[in-house]
């Protein structure tokens, strides 16, 4: 049982009252794709964008506040998250599709949810999402692929919120897109996200987005505890357009363990937590598996995974 932390009512007094959801004491492994990690000093799921402009306003700049997605590409740690994590919900997963093929999304839409709506409206260019686990928020900012396709290849603008409160509106120019990248500025919290396709035949992009669907269950171990890819690709030349994978095989590090936590058999680039792994064995898994890859082919790998919190079993 982790421990509770004294200094939550006086953190929850320093607050302003909100319409969304607060609890103090928050665990979070639940609402990760590994489910592992520790408890949020206080998790706020604001009912909508005023509720969150509202909070940020009025919260003291000395509380930390992060935000986190569906999970699904974040790994938190065992001693957990001080201050306030937010978590965008039902107020942020609407979609609005306009005549001119603009798809605007809250940014707590899942991406999979996202395809299939561009697909019933007959738009093309976004099948790809239906590979990427995770929502649109968390994949804007960082440029999420799959399959052939990018977030900055469909993006036309989106809406966020600075730690002052204040809504902010970016162009696909102050994106700043590169590779599993953006320039959103850190304090901001992205709220909605506008992509856009060409009108296309549905059939063909359903035909398309089972392909994907069915080469994602083939090729990923979809129903693990896991946290999608790891790494990101390396981009030094000295990579050669190796995948990330490629290096990890290489190196021999397919079906290593470390406590309860594995590499992929089916899929090396991805951990897995067998049933009793910690965030600390599946780090230090990943970390040893970096170490062996540069050993082995003097390549440096960076975590594509998002690591949040801090070390240690108890809080």
């Amino acid at each position: 049982m982790m421990a509770r932390r004294s200094n939550i009512p006086s953190l929850l007094d320093r607050l302003p009252l909100v319409r969304g959801r607060i609890e103090a004491d928050a665990d979070l492994a639940p609402r990760a794709w590994f489910r592992t990690g520790g408890l949020a000093d206080i998790l706020f799921e604001p009912a909508d964008e005023k509720d969150l402009a509202d909070f940020l306003a009025a919260t003291p700049s000395d509380i930390p506040v992060t935000v986190i997605g569906a999970g699904s590409n974040l790994l938190i740690r065992d001693g957990g998250v001080r201050g306030v994590v937010v978590q965008l919900g039902a107020g942020f997963s609407t979609i609005q599709i306009t005549d001119d093929g603009i798809i605007h999304a809250g940014a707590g839409v899942m991406d999979v949810k996202l395809a299939s709506a561009a697909r019933d409206a007959g738009l093309t260019g976004l099948e790809f999402m239906r590979g990427i686990p995770g929502t649109m928020g968390g994949a804007a900012r960082m440029n999420a692929g799959a399959f052939g396709g990018e977030v900055k290849d469909i993006f036309a603008g989106a809406r966020g919120i600075d730690r002052q409160g204040r809504y902010c509106d970016f162009t696909p120019a102050e994106a700043g897109f590169a590779y599993r990248h953006s320039a959103f500025p850190a304090d901001v919290i992205l709220t909605r996200i506008s992509v856009h396709g060409p009108p296309g035949d549905r059939a063909a992009i359903s035909a398309r987005m089972a392909e994907i669907a069915a080469e994602r269950s083939a090729s990923q171990p979809v129903g693990a505890r896991t946290g999608g890819s790891t790494f990101a690709n390396p981009l030094e030349q000295k990579a050669a357009g190796r995948k990330a994978w490629e290096l990890i095989d290489a190196a021999g590090c397919r079906g290593l363990r470390a406590g309860g936590a594995m590499v992929s058999e089916k899929h090396c680039n991805f951990l897995i937590n067998c049933g009793t792994a910690t965030s600390a064995d599946l780090e230090q898994l990943g970390e040893f598996v970096r170490s062996r890859v540069m050993q082995h082919a003097g390549i440096e790998l960076h975590w594509e995974i998002q690591r949040l919190g801090e070390s240690g079993g108890q809080p």
